[in-house]
This record gives C-alpha cells, sequence and structure tokens, in this order.
C-alpha cells in the first residue's frame, strides 16, 4: 500500500471514530439522569428471608434515647421518644434490653435515669458522659474523676465518650486547639471508670471516607453532601490513623478498664481491628451503623466474628425518629435487618429501611453465623460485661 493511501486510510478512520465517539457523548448527555433520582431494581432472583424475631434474646448496647447538651451548650436533655413508644418494637423484636448510651451528666443524667431507667430498670440502662464544658478547669482531672463516682451512685452503669474527643473538644472547649484523645488530664477518668466496672463506649474517628475529598472517587460521596459536617478533612483534624493511635495508647495505659471501641473501630480494615484485638484484651467492639460495611465482606466478616466471638457487642446506634439517619431510625425494619444480617446466608440485600443506600450504593451478604456464636453476640457478652444477672 502506497503511503499516501495508508495515510488516508488512516484518517478517514480517525475522523470516523471522533464521530462516532461524538455521538456517544452526545448520547449520554441526551440520557443523563441526577444520581438522586438512580433506584436501579435488582434483576437477580436469590433467597429472602424475613427475620422478625431473633434466635435469641437482644441487648441493644448501642442506642440514642435521650441527647444532652454539646460542648459550650447548657440546658436539659432532649428525648426523640418516651419509653411508651419504644416498648412495644422492644417486644414485637425480642429485645430484652436497650442502653441508652447518650445520658448525659449531672442534673441532665438525672433527669434521663429517671425518664428511662428507674421505671423500667431491667429494660432501659443509661451510660454518663464528661462534662466538657470544665474541660479548661485546672483542676478538671480530680472533678471529671468525681463525677464519674457521682454518675455511677445515680445509676450510671456506664461511661460514652463521643467522637467529640479528638474532633470538636477544643482547649477553650470550642476554641483553641482540639484536645488529643490520649490528653493525660482525662487519666483519672479512665482510671475510676475501671474501678467501677464501668465499660467505656468510645467512638473514636469516623468512615476513612470522611477524612478525604468530597469529589468523584469518594464512594460516600452522596452521605457527606447531605451531612457536609461530617466531613474532616483538611483543617486543622488529625487523621483517622492519629485518632485511632492516640485512643489504642489510652487503652495500653489502663489494662483494667474495659474499652467498647464503636462501630468495629474501623469497619473497612478489620485485619488492622484484628491486630488491635490481639493486642489489647481491653478492647471490645461492636458494630451499630456498620452492617453496611461487613456485609460488603462477609467472609472476612465472619472470620472475625469467630475468631472474637466473646468480645463483640450487638448494637444499632438506633434513634428514634431518626429521619435524617436511615441506617440508625429505630424501627422494626432497622432490626429485621440486623437479624437477617447475623443470621442468614442471603445474597444482595438492602442494609438500611431506606429508598436509596445511605452510607453506599452498595448491599450486603448474610454472615449465617452459628447459635453458639449469635447467643453471645445478641445477649451474653453484654450481660458479662455490664455485670446483669
Amino acid at each position: 500500500m502506497k503511503r499516501r493511501t495508508w495515510l488516508g486510510l488512516a484518517a478517514a478512520t480517525g475522523l470516523r471514530a471522533q464521530f462516532s465517539s461524538q455521538e456517544r457523548v452526545k448520547g449520554v448527555r441526551e440520557t443523563d439522569l441526577r444520581l438522586s433520582d438512580f433506584e436501579p431494581r435488582s434483576m437477580l432472583r436469590v433467597k429472602e428471608t424475613r427475620v422478625e424475631r431473633p434466635k435469641f434474646p437482644v441487648i441493644d448496647f448501642h442506642t440514642h434515647l435521650s441527647w444532652s447538651p454539646g460542648p459550650g451548650k447548657e440546658g436539659g436533655p432532649e428525648f426523640p421518644a418516651r419509653p411508651e413508644e419504644i416498648l412495644p418494637v422492644m417486644q414485637r423484636k425480642n429485645i430484652r434490653m436497650m442502653v441508652n448510651l447518650t445520658g448525659g451528666r449531672g442534673p441532665v443524667l438525672e433527669e434521663v435515669l429517671r425518664v428511662w431507667h428507674k421505671p423500667y430498670p431491667d429494660k432501659f440502662l443509661v451510660f454518663t458522659e464528661p462534662w466538657w464544658n470544665k474541660v479548661a478547669d485546672p483542676n478538671y482531672p480530680k472533678l471529671q474523676a468525681d463525677e464519674i463516682e457521682r454518675a455511677h451512685r445515680a445509676g450510671a452503669r456506664g461511661l460514652k465518650v463521643l467522637k467529640t474527643l479528638g474532633l470538636y473538644l477544643r482547649e477553650n472547649v470550642t476554641t483553641g486547639p482540639l484536645i488529643k484523645v490520649d490528653d493525660r488530664r482525662f487519666d483519672p477518668m479512665w482510671e475510676v471508670a475501671g474501678a467501677l466496672k464501668m465499660p467505656v463506649a468510645i467512638h473514636t474517628s469516623d468512615p476513612e471516607a470522611f477524612f478525604l475529598p468530597i469529589d468523584r472517587f469518594n464512594e460516600r460521596w452522596e452521605e457527606l453532601h447531605a451531612h457536609p459536617d461530617w466531613s474532616f478533612y483538611g483543617k486543622d483534624f488529625p487523621s483517622s490513623r492519629e485518632l485511632h493511635e492516640a485512643r489504642n495508647r489510652v487503652m495500653a495505659r489502663h489494662p483494667k478498664t474495659q474499652f467498647v471501641c464503636l462501630h468495629m473501630a474501623i469497619a473497612e480494615d478489620l485485619g488492622t481491628v484484628s491486630e488491635w484485638m490481639d493486642r489489647y484484651p481491653n478492647m471490645w467492639v461492636e458494630f451499630g451503623a456498620r452492617i453496611g460495611e461487613l456485609g460488603r465482606q462477609p467472609r472476612t466478616a465472619r472470620r472475625f466474628f469467630e475468631k472474637y466471638q466473646d468480645r463483640i457487642l450487638f448494637g444499632t446506634d438506633a434513634v428514634p425518629h431518626g429521619d435524617e439517619y436511615p441506617q440508625q431510625i429505630f424501627c422494626d425494619e432497622l432490626y429485621e435487618i440486623y437479624y437477617r444480617f447475623l443470621e442468614t446466608e442471603d445474597e444482595y440485600f438492602d442494609y438500611a429501611p431506606a429508598r436509596i443506600p445511605p452510607q453506599g450504593r452498595w448491599k450486603i451478604y448474610g454472615l449465617g453465623l452459628p447459635d453458639s456464636i449469635l447467643r453471645k453476640i445478641y445477649h451474653d457478652n453484654a450481660v458479662r460485661l455490664l455485670g446483669l444477672g
């Protein structure tokens, strides 16, 4: 073939490819669809199991039946619901007990105990929280330790530490440098919790995607756009790894205190969590609002549950009327999804009772755990940790 002929053919081929590419782009633009309107219906035909009641009674270790004022704020507790609204769901779903982690401190705690625990001591337990507004007080270490003792006498069964510590609390409460998770002024608080056998439920860091740019590569793009204040990318925030390392130093310094790392500590990296569980025998985990992560790695998750079956707690992070957080909204359907995830080997199902997956556009697979492990996770581990009869 002559060179001139070859060049002509190449040019024509390139032109056709260019037109073809332009036509494809035009076709895509003509069929553009808003992501918020995209609701694909799966064509899979797989087994669907409805688990209305679990095989064993449940203790939900992670719920929010009250909210206390945040750093820099004062006032009374907020109640998203009252016991009379919660108890029927507990009866239907075989929930023996719920632990309200966000019980507050001082007068707020007393009011929460009055509403939830005192009328129904066998149904609701309440945890206390640190008094963050006094953190700048020179006597804060002793003051906070004494407050934990008072909370224990009042009826609090444990200590809840929100991600406020490490990501929001600052030297002047709401201004100044962030206070690190392993700041020494909290050492007396950790120690007295251990001495009183009050487990510490600690939320450290957040999904790793929350520490990345909110761009087209972020798998939680929709969730972060719905809740932009959940992004910890940039500014003066520490990295997720730094936060976890600081918490690990706290667990190492206080071996007699039992720490429950909420949300599986870091659900996207069970290999690392496994290393921590081996290193710190006083570390426990619970999986509230994280079955969306665990269920997309079912084989890895099942191996983890088998190995650490004695230190895993059932939790949902449930919030009554929590419409902004579909993966946490307290309702019958939420518990049925959790039971299905733990008890069956069903494939490719929703991890939240929501029209659109709220944490990421994927579905999950069941673990199909044996009864011997289910009994521990649903009930027995919490009984042992909380010292229940």
